[in-house]
């Protein structure tokens, strides 16, 4: 039981009802409550990571359930040299959330705690896991304001100056916002991502993902040979978020949807000028992805990038990825 202060759902509820609190910033009692309370549960949930650590999960069954892999360094002392493999990592989730009348026209609820979250790192290797929501499933959550009550952020995000990290034949399934590579626009978190979070995401399977697979801003990232399942998915919203100077490499993904997810949404525009997509397949088809985007709205995208990945050993034809993405991704036994 993590609540502390007499803190209660119910009360907090009433007493931050837009009807009567209106649209300021959430202060008081009960705000002081709910802080406290989430940082109990920041006591127990936050498992610490330091530099030259490898974690692996024994067999195909290891698994985290609710916890937190804070992997942070400091922008003059960051760690370096960590590897997380084979782990089911399940239901992180925030029993907390903040409302926020301000986030947006209607307001949001805001959630803490990501399964994996790379801060002021470098040289860091994410392989074969799974990242899931399943007894937490945002299909389950009550909605309080007219807004979903959201109790989950990221899976695996990259922050922070965070560099050199791969992350690869993992299966990231039933969640929202997924992956986020760089968090501000502006400020001095945006001063530092400049030339930092060079990431590469590869043989990875998104399924029934909402978004942010990824979310990039300032990064060179190189995405290829992925494969994401986009089918009866009511809440899908994009799946590469070309964001503010971020340059995204993508090569030779395959995009498996229903009739109700329009090409145009796969790429979605935050403030980015550029995406380089070479080779993607939709339901067997050949389709220009960034064509589609730029037919769907009036902030073109240009077609190409400044960079070009010179590390990747070989990029296996977009025909492949399907078998090879379901055989091989997630935890395996060993």
């Amino acid at each position: 039981d993590y609540q502390r202060d007499s803190f209660t759902q119910k009360d907090y509820n009433a007493a931050f009802d837009p009807a009567t609190w209106g649209r300021k910033a959430v202060s008081g009692t009960l705000e002081t409550a709910r802080v406290i309370s989430q940082k109990t549960q920041d006591e127990r949930v936050r498992i610490r990571v330091g530099s030259n650590t490898t974690i692996v999960g024994l067999g195909q069954k290891a698994t985290i359930r609710g916890a937190w892999f804070d992997v942070r360094g400091t922008a003059t002392a960051p760690l370096s040299n960590i590897i997380i493999r084979n782990i089911t990592f399940q239901d992180t989730y925030d029993c907390f959330p903040q409302w926020d009348p301000t986030d947006g026209a209607e307001g949001n609820w805001n959630s803490l705690y990501d399964s994996v979250s790379l801060r002021y790192v470098d040289h860091v290797w994410v392989d074969h896991n799974t990242f899931e929501d399943r007894e937490t499933a945002d299909s389950k959550a009550p909605t309080y304001f007219g807004r979903h009550f959201e109790m989950h952020d990221g899976t695996l995000d990259i922050t922070n100056a965070a560099d050199l990290v791969t992350v690869s034949w993992n299966r990231f399934q039933n969640h929202d916002k997924t992956m986020l590579i760089g968090s501000s626009d502006s400020g001095a978190t945006a001063t530092g991502d400049r030339g930092k979070l060079r990431v590469t995401l590869h043989h990875n399977l998104y399924d029934n993902t909402g978004q942010r697979t990824p979310r990039v801003r300032f990064g060179q990232v190189h995405v290829y040979n992925n494969y994401y399942k986009i089918v009866n998915n009511p809440t899908y919203g994009y799946s590469w978020g070309v964001g503010i100077e971020s340059q995204i490499y993508a090569e030779n993904n395959y995009f498996k949807t229903d009739d109700k997810i329009a090409l145009g949404k796969i790429i979605g525009n935050y403030k980015g000028t550029m995406i380089y997509v070479a080779g993607p397949r939709v339901n067997d088809k050949d389709v220009d992805l960034l064509a589609a985007h730029n037919a769907a709205t009036e902030t073109k995208i240009a077609g190409k990038v400044e960079w070009k990945p010179m590390l990747v050993t070989k990029v296996e034809p977009v025909e492949s990825v399907i078998a090879t993405v379901e055989n091989g991704a997630g935890p395996f036994n060993w």
